[in-house]
């Protein structure tokens, strides 16, 4: 497994520097809650626990996932799926490893931000991944988050989803092709007669179906 790409090395920073730069990135810890109790609950993943502080703690919560191992940051992942709170904190610090190879960690995140954002640039990061990782894995579970996970997308917010889908079942990759259609069905209950496995041709009549479904679903905002 390749190993996570990582940005320069903190031990070439001078102490002092580094303790300021910490010290200005962490975030005041929210009103009556315990850091060191939050640590605790993420890395138990202990969900319930962390729903009776409140979503206040979302920022502390992104600055530990930020600061943490691979590892933890994959439980801290699965707490922020869990919650399903909006928070432009996680969302940051989940962005950050959208490209991660590290298993366990990029399926979590990439499960998780559609949970803690419905920024139009976390279903493009999703899109991309379904589309181009080298990896079929991610792609497959890419393809997953953008069916079961945007739960915060407005019908609105949903085309842009949708025409990347539709635009996928373009791909010249056969298993984009199949896992675009998979989504769309999921989310739409319809296939329009799409055969991934057929010849461009035949996929042709079916994709424009699609287009054509889109077309109505957007005069219908």
């Amino acid at each position: 497994m390749l190993a996570s790409v990582r940005g320069p090395r903190w031990t070439s920073f001078p102490a002092v520097v580094l303790a300021a730069l910490t010290l200005q990135a962490a975030p005041a810890p929210a009103a009556g809650v315990d850091p060191a109790a939050l640590r605790a609950a993420a890395i138990a993943m202990d969900t319930k626990q962390i729903q009776a502080m409140g979503p206040a703690v979302m920022p502390s919560l992104a600055h530990f996932y930020s600061t943490s191992s691979d590892e933890d940051k994959a439980k801290v992942a699965a707490v922020f799926y869990q919650l399903g709170w909006k928070s432009p904190e996680a969302k940051r610090a989940l962005m950050a490893d959208i490209r991660t190879q590290d298993q366990t960690l990029r399926l979590r995140v990439q499960w998780a931000l559609g949970r803690v954002s419905d920024d139009p640039d976390v279903v493009d990061a999703l899109l991309e991944n379904m589309q181009h990782d080298p990896v079929p894995l991610f792609r497959d579970k890419a393809a997953c988050a953008l069916a079961y996970d945007q739960i915060h997308l407005a019908p609105a917010q949903k085309l842009r989803l949708f025409e990347g889908l539709i635009d996928a079942l373009d791909s010249e990759t056969l298993q984009v092709r199949q896992i675009a259609l998979q989504a769309l069905q999921i989310l739409t209950g319809q296939s329009k007669g799409f055969l991934p496995g057929e010849e461009p041709g035949t996929r042709r009549a079916a994709v424009l179906e699609w287009k054509r479904w889109l077309a109505e679903y957007r005069s219908n905002l």
